[in-house]
């Protein structure tokens, strides 16, 4: 077959991506050919997305595609983002304000309003989801009872990969994987619940028709291909949320392997045909989000690599500035184990002076206090590879089996330090890469909606021909120090 192109945009919550693909039949190459920053806007004591300007970006990313892609063109294009976030638009199509950001403060006390309407385990059992405080569902309830005429004035609610498809294309639709971070979709199919609309008082009218991952939206508006260059390309929609599109690409068979998707979060967990919905499911607050095949990752969100991240950003400020690299090498000749914290503990969630944050869950919790920026980077790798262990166990107890590995992908997966201490902390291989599975996985996603790709057996194997993998086995004299770290560590833990 001749060689094909196809165009992945991969926002995450910090920065986006154009990444173009080209598929010669047998290995399929990738070239990041745009990028720009995605930071949140602070105003007016909220905090929101930049939708328009992240619009204006993606085009710039079509143009530039438009220049590269050679005489055969774009063959077709995706989106995935972040989950949970959306905007809704009015009767004549458009924004009714800027969407906001899910680290946003408004839905704090959305819980208790939840709850008040809607029994939790009967919510949990009807929607597989677990409580997360940014939600959509829980932002919603903050719209019904602080702006009930936004959704009287809104004809449409869209999620974020949704809203680029719907003025890319005009067409409305909610892709499935996108969909289930909502808490607001059946777990045992992919339909609105209308249970759970009708108690808390969200219109079900809003809500467009779910669609699978490789479902083709529609061709590019002419006024998109005018601007861009482009032709009648098929806007494709992928597993629009990005840990969907990296679980794509874990390149493992699926049901057999533990994943973790490393990046802002870390999302452990691993690919079922069913949804796993539990008493210890529940209790310790695992999800069911819709994968790029129809099925299901039972999975956890840990904190992930925010922590390091949002210490970065303080200590660039005080222009005390390391590269994330520096930071690993710093972390890895400091002291082990002499302080730890718990990643999911609330404080580390908002944008905040992280540094302060752990000295002060250091002090309270009777351990020795990180000062230097080496320190603190050994404090959140080490406690970040015990929470995985503390999380994989959980996942084995809710599948009843034991996964002989763990497969890394994503940013994080180029962090060697920390899947180091992973193998360690969890007594067994970890297989890092890729580090581009959120693209990869849109891309072969497009690549089996337009027929280039047989199915998702056949893309496993793509990715396995085209992108090398590292895998790092546990040193067994360092055994003994973990486990008693570990021991530290679950008297720290929550769920």
């Amino acid at each position: 077959m001749s060689s094909l192109s196809f165009l992945a945009f991969d926002l995450g919550a910090s920065s986006g991506r154009g990444i173009l693909g080209r598929f010669d039949g047998s290995i399929l190459k990738i070239e990041e050919i745009h990028r720009f920053p995605n930071e949140p806007v602070a105003m007016a004591g909220h905090l929101y997305w930049d939708f328009p300007r992240l619009y204006r970006e993606v085009l710039a990313g079509m143009r530039a595609a438009s220049g590269l892609a050679g005489s055969d063109g774009i063959a077709a294009l995706g989106m995935d983002t972040w989950g949970v976030d959306y905007g809704l638009l009015d009767a004549q199509g458009e924004l009714i304000g800027n969407p906001y950001h899910y680290r946003d403060a408004r839905t704090d006390g959305m819980f208790e309003e939840v709850f008040k309407r809607i029994d939790r385990s009967s919510l949990y059992r009807e929607t597989g989801t677990a409580f997360m405080r940014f939600n959509t569902i829980f932002q919603l309830m903050d719209t019904v009872i602080r702006k009930p005429r936004m959704l009287e004035e809104a004809t449409d609610f869209l999620f974020t990969p949704d809203l680029f498809a719907k003025f890319l294309t005009g067409r409305k639709v909610a892709e499935y994987s996108i969909a289930s971070t909502s808490q607001l979709m059946e777990a045992a199919r992919p339909v609105w619940s209308g249970k759970v609309m009708d108690a808390i008082g969200i219109p079900v009218r809003l809500f467009p028709e779910i669609v699978q991952a490789g479902t083709v939206v529609g061709p590019l508006l002419g006024s998109v291909r005018e601007e861009t260059g482009l032709g009648a390309v098929p806007f494709v929609a992928v597993a629009a949320h990005d840990t969907g599109s990296a679980v794509a690409a874990v390149p493992g068979k699926p049901g057999e392997v533990a994943f973790i998707s490393s990046g802002t979060w870390s999302l452990m967990g691993f690919e079922s045909p069913t949804p796993l919905i539990t008493d210890d499911s529940f209790a310790w607050g695992y999800t069911n989000e819709g994968g790029a095949w129809g099925g299901k990752r039972v999975l956890k969100n840990i904190m992930g690599l925010w922590i390091i991240q949002e210490c970065k950003r303080v200590w660039d400020a005080k222009n005390e500035k390391h590269s994330f690299g520096e930071l690993a090498d710093m972390a890895d000749r400091a002291p082990a184990f002499r302080s730890l914290i718990d990643p999911d503990d609330e404080r580390f969630f908002p944008t905040c002076d992280m540094p302060s944050r752990i000295r002060d869950f250091c002090r309270e919790t009777g351990q020795s206090v990180p000062e230097d920026a080496g320190s603190m980077a050994r404090c959140i790798f080490e406690s970040l590879a015990l929470k995985y262990r503390f999380a994989l166990e959980q996942l084995e107890a809710i599948a009843g089996k034991r996964f002989s590995a763990l497969h890394v992908v994503g940013g994080g997966s180029k962090n060697t330090v920390l899947n180091r201490y992973t193998a360690n902390a969890i007594g067994r291989p970890v297989i890092a890469g890729p580090g581009e599975a959120t693209a990869i996985g849109n891309l072969i996603v497009q690549a089996i909606a337009l027929g280039a790709v047989a199915g998702p057996d056949e893309a496993r194997d793509l990715v396995i021909r085209s992108f090398p993998t590292e895998t790092l086995v546990p040193d067994a004299g360092l055994a003994s120090a973990w486990n008693d770290a570990y021991g530290r560590f679950r008297t720290l833990a929550k769920t």
